[in-house]
């Protein structure tokens, strides 16, 4: 049976809006990361067979496939292409699937999968509005659609309003998730300064950690802000921050591994994708959980170290309601809330993370799963050797 292995993840460290990597060119910040992943691994880069990125508002200084763009800015040969991959904030993610998927298929023996995203320089969604406007398409992507409309209405199509009715479906409170981001942002500042993260980050230019996390936040200080929806129950502090950063890891095969001499740390146990209800949106990681540990034979207690990403609280409390997962293995380092979310990198930097950390505690089996847009969930469950 054909394996797909991880033989090495690296990330940059995730900025805050505006700042120590706001200015850098996403295609300069994902070249950074692909010339430590070559470094660190030794490869020929001549023999890596594609490189596949995760990216979203592809336009300005994000289009024109930018994951060819970041090998060339690299400085790597140029007989070596690229694609650009958009499954919303699973982006990196579903780039590791296709990734492992050509290796286990057989057809490539070398496939880096990454991401970058620099939201600094283009908010979410503002590229996309921008470029559509002397078209005269002012609205979004699923206005004008009478097969949509007939299927779902007049339903608000929008994160914060899927965030808010898995509130109300799953009854979690204002205080419940208030009282996770602030765990969210004391595991991540005890990550840091643990130098959890050390060996899977790649400083760039002066930013050297992670710039999300604040020590100052406090129940008080959380409490005080308003809600984003009137009425709503969800805030900027239980929402992951808008960051900028990327990430990359090396796919290898059997044979790569033999003929390049390769270290491989961990490999592909199982990879799927779900979705449900596009309305709500978020809550899509709670069946694609189930029908991944339903295809692996797997119960969540075998699974040592999840890592979920932090939408919005709500996504990862109901996900544990339903579950029944420990949530003393759940993003044991904090997440998106504090930690932040370059839309197109953080798959491959949730997974560096996850290999890091199963490392580090000697786990065996790590799950990592998203929301996306449309309703959408990836799973990857990876296996440390």
């Amino acid at each position: 049976m054909a394996e797909a292995y991880i033989v090495e993840a690296v990330r940059t460290p995730v900025g805050r809006r505006g700042g120590g990597l706001g200015a850098a060119h996403p295609a300069d910040l994902g070249a950074h990361v692909l010339k430590a992943l070559v470094e660190r691994t030794g490869i020929d880069p001549a023999a890596v067979e594609d490189v596949v990125f995760g990216c979203l508002d592809t336009v300005g200084p994000q289009a024109g496939d930018i994951a060819r763009t970041c090998w060339l800015a690299a400085g790597l040969p140029q007989e070596v292409p690229g694609v650009t991959v958009d499954r919303q904030c699973g982006s990196s993610q579903q780039a590791v699937h296709f990734a492992a998927q050509g290796v286990l298929s057989g057809t490539q023996d070398l496939v880096v999968a990454g991401g970058t995203q620099n939201m600094t320089m283009i908010p979410i969604a503002y590229a996309s509005r921008q470029a559509a406007a002397p078209l005269g398409l002012t609205q979004g992507p699923y206005a004008g659609s009478e097969g949509w409309r007939a299927r779902y209405g007049d339903a608000p199509v929008d994160q914060f309003h899927g965030a808010e009715l898995i509130a109300a479906t799953w009854g979690i409170t204002r205080r419940a998730q208030e009282e996770y981001a602030l765990r969210s942002h004391r595991r991540a500042l005890r990550a840091i300064d643990e130098g959890r993260f050390a060996r899977e980050t790649v400083p760039y230019g002066g930013v050297t950690v992670d710039e999300g996390p604040r020590r100052d936040t406090s129940p008080e200080k959380m409490a005080a802000l308003k809600p984003v929806v009137d009425g709503g129950t969800i805030t900027a502090a239980c929402s992951s921050q808008i960051s900028d950063g990327a990430a990359a890891m090396l796919i290898a095969s059997e044979r790569a591994v033999r003929a390049h001499g390769l270290a491989p740390r961990a490999r592909i146990h199982h990879l799927s994708v779900r979705a449900e209800d596009p309305i709500r949106m978020l809550s899509a990681p709670i069946p694609a959980t189930a029908h991944a540990l339903e295809k692996t034979g797997l119960t969540i207690d075998a699974i040592d170290l999840v890592e979920i990403n932090e939408a919005f609280a709500p996504v990862v409390l109901a996900w544990l309601k339903e579950t029944g997962a420990d949530p003393d293995r759940v993003n044991v380092n904090g997440g998106a809330i504090a930690l932040g979310h370059p839309l197109g990198a953080t798959g491959v930097r949730l997974m560096t993370t996850l290999l890091h950390e199963l490392e580090r505690t000697g786990g065996r089996y790590g799950l990592q799963t998203m929301c996306e847009g449309g309703g959408q969930a990836n799973v990857t469950i990876i296996e440390r050797l």
